[in-house]
């Protein structure tokens, strides 16, 4: 189905209330298992339909001038700022995570980012203009591109659509949206919120399955897919959308590891990896899952990191006293405990946690894995839950070579207070974002993206306007009755 604009709560219970719909999508309350909204799942006509309408639009749109679109932008932040609780009640309900987090962290920093964009849509990354063969006057016209698909997660699905959303409308295209099926609701919110402000068909939101992303990927119309997901699907779509020839973004998984030396302050950091271990129930492609640290300190920063682990309070996402969340699905809790299972087969040790949580609702129990192989699965694969495992090695030679042993290579962080360290490591460490003494902050100055595995592509930043641009080179010779 597709909605330009809709009062939520009415679309919402007037779904809720249809239990016989055959082809309805449900949406779950992860820390209940409770049904809280049905939604019908979008066609392939719909999508076409939607193209349809967003090609229409962008006729329009797309002529508009800089400054008319950062107007647009701005009004968009200025609103979803004002829905602030709103937003936070909606995203805790529907993906789990803890309210004050998304309250303090999640809707801010969705402003943010409009407003950068609003601000980017202004600014021009092209070459001077200038006489570069001293014959012919050169520019460059940085256009936009069309229709673009964006195809968002679900595991922080209102940030994920802003930081595709604003981009996307900052360069002048127009949109298709599809939200992850399970994890629709602020999207919804989003949408209609931004409907306000720009013209009829700019905005195009597709509730639908995994077909109706194919449907996407494949449409001839739609000149750009930006997928943010798995990295099985990821490649899936871009060999989809390669039968169109249409540009492709894919943020995908990730293994960050975490180096901590010896001369770093281990109680504070282990205090610290914790928290950026557990935020989001660990459904984070950025988490700081996979630590190695150097051997001298390692037992002493387990006890450290485990004792840490003990303090955070597992429970309802609403309650602010609570710190970790549920994972997002009964099939997502049974992936996770099977990840814990087989490590436990491989002889892995499981320190803490390991089980789900005896209470309603797919809770999972904080876990920390040691006594880990570079060779187990729990290093190589993304588990996309509240694991983390600890691994030791000897040197900063044996650091470097663990750190970048996997396929992904989306963010690294590097915990030491030698400068010399720094400046080597986040040189040679194969990874998109490379934090040093912190892990997960990103600004909407700064590229985010991903090496391997983890994608292609860059979000946030002028580089991410980029994405959603062409770039056409004019060359005038004068003499010519000009």
């Amino acid at each position: 189905m597709t909605l330009e604009s809709m009062d939520f709560m009415a679309f919402a219970e007037t779904y809720l209330a249809d239990e016989k719909g055959e082809d309805a999508s449900k949406v779950f309350n992860p820390a209940t298992g409770d049904v809280i909204a049905r939604f019908p799942i979008a066609t392939n006509s719909d999508v076409d339909a939607a193209v349809q309408r967003a090609s229409a639009a962008f006729k329009t749109w797309g002529s508009t001038s800089p400054a008319e679109r950062a107007a647009v932008l701005l009004k968009i932040a200025d609103a979803v700022e004002q829905k602030t609780d709103e937003f936070a009640r909606i995203e805790s309900l529907n993906v789990g995570l803890p309210i004050g987090d998304v309250r303090d962290f999640v809707v801010p920093t969705v402003v943010d980012v409009l407003r950068f964009f609003a601000g980017a849509a202004r600014i021009s990354t092209a070459p001077a203009v200038d006489e570069y063969d001293n014959e012919s006057t050169s520019w460059v016209r940085r256009e936009p591109l069309g229709v673009v698909g964006l195809i968002t997660p679900w595991n922080y699905p209102l940030l994920m659509a802003a930081w595709k959303i604003a981009p996307a409308l900052a360069a002048g295209n127009t949109i298709l949206l599809k939200p992850a099926t399970v994890t629709p609701l602020s999207t919804l919110k989003l949408v209609e919120i931004a409907n306000n402000f720009v013209p009829e068909g700019v905005l195009n939101l597709i509730l639908g399955s995994g077909s109706a992303g194919t449907a996407m990927a494949k449409h001839p119309g739609i000149r750009k897919i930006a997928f943010t997901g798995a990295t099985s699907t990821g490649k899936f779509v871009a060999a989809t959308a390669a039968e169109t020839v249409k540009k492709v973004g894919l943020e995908l998984g990730g293994k960050a590891p975490v180096l901590v030396f010896a001369d770093s302050p281990i109680r504070q950091t282990a205090r610290d990896l914790v928290t950026f271990g557990y935020s989001g129930a660990g459904q984070d492609c950025t988490a700081a899952c996979r630590i190695i640290v150097e051997e001298s300190v390692y037992e002493e920063f387990v006890e450290a990191y485990s004792e840490e682990v003990s303090k955070l309070v597992l429970g309802d996402p609403s309650d602010p006293a609570t710190t970790l969340g549920p994972v997002i699905s009964e099939k997502q809790l049974k992936s996770v405990l099977g990840f814990i299972e087989r490590a436990r087969d491989a002889g892995n040790t499981i320190k803490t946690g390991g089980r789900q949580a005896d209470r309603p609702g797919w809770f999972i129990e904080p876990t920390v894995i040691t006594d880990v192989k570079q060779t187990d699965e729990i290093v190589q694969s993304e588990v996309f839950g509240p694991v983390v495992s600890i691994q030791s090695a000897k040197s900063d030679d044996e650091m470097l070579q663990l750190a970048n042993d996997v396929n992904y290579g989306l963010s690294a962080s590097v915990w030491t207070t030698n400068l010399a360290r720094t400046l080597r490591f986040s040189k040679e460490l194969r990874f998109g974002t490379v934090w040093v003494n912190q892990h997960t902050p990103n600004v909407s100055e700064m590229p985010f993206g991903g090496y391997g595995e983890s994608g292609y592509g860059r979000e946030l930043s002028l580089h991410g306007l980029d994405e959603y641009s062409q770039l056409k080179h004019v060359m005038v010779k004068p003499g010519l009755d000009l």
